[in-house]
């Protein structure tokens, strides 16, 4: 009986570590075409390199991302903290150069804190919107 208690007991401090953040799959910036990862994660046991791979297998295993699977998600970026500015752009952050570029760094160390949104893409992609900011739907 009390080892049923202790399991559940570290169940419950387990899940206590975990923290909620939201990562934004992006597919086209020009059409706003994202989807979203809702993730509970341990943010200093779980690097930027996880999360990223996390990402991805999640994009080729669940039916409701099939149609993002041809794109190439390999870079993060923070879009927004719980309680911080938003920014205009619904689809991405252009204002701050918020990259998690190092693979190895602990989500913590970079500034992950709970219920931040993240965003995962292409950069090449990205760096063409960048360029040229404009949206292909509203044209």
């Amino acid at each position: 009986m009390s080892s049923v208690a202790n399991n559940e007991s570290n169940e419950c401090s387990q899940s206590q570590d975990l923290s909620v953040i939201t990562v934004r799959v992006i597919k086209s910036f020009e059409y706003r075409t994202s989807k979203n990862l809702i993730l509970k994660v341990d943010l200093s046991q779980t690097t930027v390199g996880n999360l990223k791979d996390m990402c991805r297998n999640l994009v080729r295993t669940e039916p409701g991302f099939k149609a993002y699977r041809n794109v190439q998600l390999d870079t993060l970026k923070i879009y927004t903290h719980a309680f911080g500015h938003k920014t205009q752009n619904l689809i991405i952050n252009l204002e701050d150069e918020g990259f998690l570029q190092e693979d190895m760094a602990m989500l913590d160390y970079v500034g992950v804190k709970n219920e931040t949104e993240l965003s995962i893409f292409n950069m090449e992609a990205y760096s063409a919107y960048k360029e040229n900011p404009n949206m292909k739907w509203e044209n």
